[in-house]
């Protein structure tokens, strides 16, 4: 599988997950996961995965500062229902780093339910934002919003973009559509994965 090679220059996240350690699936727990990994769940790399991951990425800094996150003990909470738009989407790469899921996630080890994920993910919450990250052990929590207009496309996607998604461009305009998708992404990841003007991070009570 080849990639491109931008990938490797987006920000990384390290997690520590006690379920992962106590099963012996990573030393100490620790995991460091890639944007590759959320391309390689969603099966493709556009703005909405991007974002989805530097949400997540800048969502978690705020809340832990130097400290290693940890997974399975932070609740996500998505603004939309899950069939809305690219929200699921959205909670799919939130549930890949942070661990929280929905009703079918795992339910825990033991009668007390040890490292339990499911209904640690919610939907259709009344937040101010596209999603909010609350930690479990001290309630801290941030809403987090994006506005993947600071990062437009190029110019002529206008024109190429209509002719792609119809079918009627040839192959030539087809590689130049796709070069440019993935740059607006690049860009993202890579020029602005910090910009406070393209994600935005509010302190949230978790009320």
């Amino acid at each position: 599988m080849t990639l491109p090679q931008f990938f490797d220059d987006a920000p990384t996240l390290k997690m520590r997950d006690p379920l992962a350690a106590f099963l012996g699936a990573a030393e100490d727990g620790v995991i460091e996961y890639r944007y590759a990994d959320a391309v390689r769940l969603a099966g493709h790399s556009c703005p909405a995965v991007a974002g989805a991951y530097l949400m997540v990425l800048n969502g978690l800094s705020a809340l832990y500062d130097d400290e290693i996150p940890e997974r399975g003990g932070i609740e996500v909470f998505m603004r939309n229902e899950r069939d809305h738009a690219t929200t699921g989407v959205l909670a799919s790469v939130a549930t890949l780093l942070t661990g929280a899921a929905p009703e079918s996630g795992f339910q825990g080890i033991g009668p007390a339910k040890r490292f339990a994920r499911k209904d640690l993910l919610s939907f259709e919450t009344d937040i101010d934002g596209t999603l909010a990250l609350r930690r479990s052990d001290t309630g801290k929590g941030v809403v987090v919003d994006i506005n993947t207009d600071h990062v437009p496309h190029e110019l002529i996607m206008s024109q190429l973009m209509p002719k792609a998604v119809s079918g009627k461009a040839n192959a030539e305009e087809l590689a130049e559509f796709a070069r440019l998708w993935q740059d607006r992404v690049r860009r993202m990841l890579v020029e602005h994965a910090d910009d406070p003007k393209l994600v935005h991070i509010y302190d949230w009570d978790g009320a």
